[in-house]
């Protein structure tokens, strides 16, 4: 059975039974969509069809003919015309789905939605009009409805994040500069516990305002970052450029454990510790990263490994919340 899908004048399909019953119950198709097949007189509202529920069992076809205006047309209504004829009569989205007509939609104008209902698409058409509009180039990977962020956008979100960090140290690195420094200290890789004391004599010899507007910087920096990323799965480096972190299976906001404890503090602070030992092992570490993901179909580095998390194009659909399935 080939079912095809309408909303908003615009057609999507065909899909089979197990693609429809798959998309209503994740919630991309909707009740007030509309529906038809083989066996069916007119496009019908999917709720209608269903009985309102998020599955549909449709009834046996016996021998039932095809009505080419059926398909060819989403916006022909048999019951305007006697003869079945289309006629010219404009027809509103509030007709086509179904709703009284309002009067400033009277003007509303015909949609071809398609010529051909024998031609299938390299990819099914999805119905959610975010997905629709969103902007994808044919060098975008495109796993279900989300479009793979590309490498360099992840790279220069991450470039970002570095930048505000060091602004956020830049009144404690000015006042660093002006002290001297025995920069052997920090060297010797095997005496660590002398390079530490040697760095907390710095500090101590630091003005106390210098180090309270450093520290009032840093924590102010990392606390508004954990609230984007908790609320909309994005660092300030991530709003930026356009780019988001998603679950790889819901393709919407990973869990809390996954998103903040996994994917954030954790990484903190294993960056840190490789920054604190040599600043060369913690760029190898951020380049084995992207290195990995550039090599992946679905730009999966070390980092989505461990989270089991994707990242993606920014789309609002993917703060919304999965449905519960009753």
């Amino acid at each position: 059975m080939q079912i095809f899908l309408a909303r908003n004048n615009v057609q999507a399909g065909p899909y089979n039974l197990e693609q429809l019953n798959i998309m209503l119950a994740s919630g991309e198709v909707v009740l007030d969509d509309l529906m038809w097949h083989e066996g069916l007189e007119q496009w019908q509202r999917v709720g209608t069809l269903t009985n309102n529920q998020t599955v549909y069992t449709p009834a046996p076809v016996n021998g039932a003919e095809v009505n080419d205006s059926i398909i060819n047309n989403v916006t022909i209504f048999p019951e305007d015309n006697a003869s079945g004829k289309q006629t010219d009569k404009p027809v509103s989205l509030d007709r086509l789905y179904g709703k009284p007509e309002r009067k400033d939609t009277a003007n509303n104008t015909k949609v071809d939605m398609t010529t051909n209902r024998h031609h299938t698409p390299h990819h099914n058409v999805s119905l959610n009009k975010t997905q629709l509009n969103k902007a994808a180039t044919n060098q975008d990977k495109v796993i279900g409805d989300v479009v793979l962020a590309p490498i360099m956008s992840r790279v220069l979100a991450t470039a970002i994040n570095g930048l505000l960090y060091l602004l956020a140290i830049f009144p404690l690195v000015m006042a660093l500069t002006k002290m001297d420094i025995d920069y052997s200290k920090f060297q010797n890789i095997q005496d660590m516990n002398a390079a530490y004391q040697y760095s907390m004599t710095l500090m101590e010899s630091l003005p106390s305002s210098t180090l309270m507007m450093s520290q009032i910087m840093v924590f102010g920096l990392f606390a508004l970052q954990l609230v984007f990323i908790a609320l909309r799965g994005q660092s300030l480096g991530k709003l930026i450029t356009g780019i988001r972190v998603v679950d790889q299976t819901t393709h919407r906001l990973p869990s809390f454990t996954k998103l903040i404890g996994m994917r954030t503090l954790l990484l903190f602070i294993i960056y840190n510790l490789l920054f604190s030992f040599t600043s060369f092992l913690g760029f190898v570490v951020v380049a084995v990263h992207y290195y990995m993901a550039s090599k992946s179909p679905e730009n999966i580095g070390w980092h989505d490994k461990l989270a089991k998390t994707l990242v993606v194009k920014a789309d609002s659909s993917q703060l919304t919340k999965e449905p519960t399935l009753k």
